[in-house]
């Protein structure tokens, strides 16, 4: 070191920012960013994930996912159309809950074709198809409507749960939400009995029960004129045929699929 004339580097120590060829993997490690890919470094570190717009690409990429609904199978019998009046404005209290709808199915006949005449039932609607056993397993919930038998389900409606064996074995049903809607001749024909005979299906089935207790509020309580349904379900008195559903009980089997639509909304 000479007087006033600085430090000299060593000849050993090499400067730093100095690469030689002794250190080749500093070279890559210690290289400068080139201008541009700073800029682009900046830029994507200082951008946050949009939670939404990945939401909307998944959806876009997957449609069949975003539209997927839940369904609650609407299943009945019905002689002369008072269960299918029920069934159908079920159906629009089920499909007016966000993300779920009902699907109508009747369960097959077995009175032959004559026997049907010779009581003058009203043909069917085509537009409802007869479901079989083997598809209640893709339902999310079911709510199943039946006349009344002295106080049980139609032979109909028992002879469709008859078939369900398979289910039954594999236990294909079980956990999944069901409730029923009936209709009687009178006023002590089976509202409640009729429904809650038919609990033992779904307690072998494995399936949830569930009733609609007295959540409609005041029109649970009217007196004021005749009314079907009870806090296991909807209902209708039919009398001898002629008398058709009223509004009220019209309005209680509608709650009734909104009350089924938002429990099953809990349950997936």
């Amino acid at each position: 070191m000479g007087k006033g004339g600085g430090c000299v580097p060593s000849k050993k120590k090499v400067p730093s920012g100095v690469v030689t060829a002794d250190d080749p993997t500093r070279a890559s490690r210690d290289a400068p960013i080139p201008a541009d890919d700073r800029a682009d470094s900046a830029a994507n570190s200082n951008v946050v994930p949009d939670s939404g717009q990945n939401e909307a690409v998944s959806e876009a990429s997957h449609p069949a996912a975003a539209a997927a609904k839940l369904r609650i199978f609407i299943v009945f019998y019905s002689m002369y159309g008072h269960v299918e009046e029920l069934a159908r404005r079920i159906k629009k209290g089920v499909d007016g809950v966000e993300g779920v709808e009902g699907v109508l199915y009747r369960v097959p006949e077995t009175l032959t074709a004559e026997v049907l005449e010779a009581m003058k039932a009203p043909p069917k609607d085509d537009g409802i198809p007869e479901i079989s056993a083997a598809e209640l397993a893709a339902a999310d919930g079911v709510l199943f409507g039946f006349p009344t038998r002295y106080g049980c389900m139609a032979a109909q409606m028992k002879a469709f749960f008859d078939s369900t064996g398979g289910l039954w074995k594999e236990q294909s049903l079980a956990g999944k939400p069901a409730g029923f809607f009936v209709s009687t001749g009178t006023q002590g024909g089976g509202q409640e009995t009729t429904a809650w005979t038919a609990i033992t299906q779904l307690a072998h089935h494995g399936m949830l029960f569930v009733p609609i207790g007295y959540t409609f509020g005041a029109g649970m309580f009217k007196m004021d004129s005749v009314r079907g349904g009870s806090p296991y379900g909807a209902g209708v008195f039919a009398g001898d045929g002629s008398r058709r559903p009223s509004e009220t009980e019209l309005g209680l089997a509608e709650h009734q699929g909104k009350y089924m639509a938002a429990v099953v909304k809990k349950l997936a």
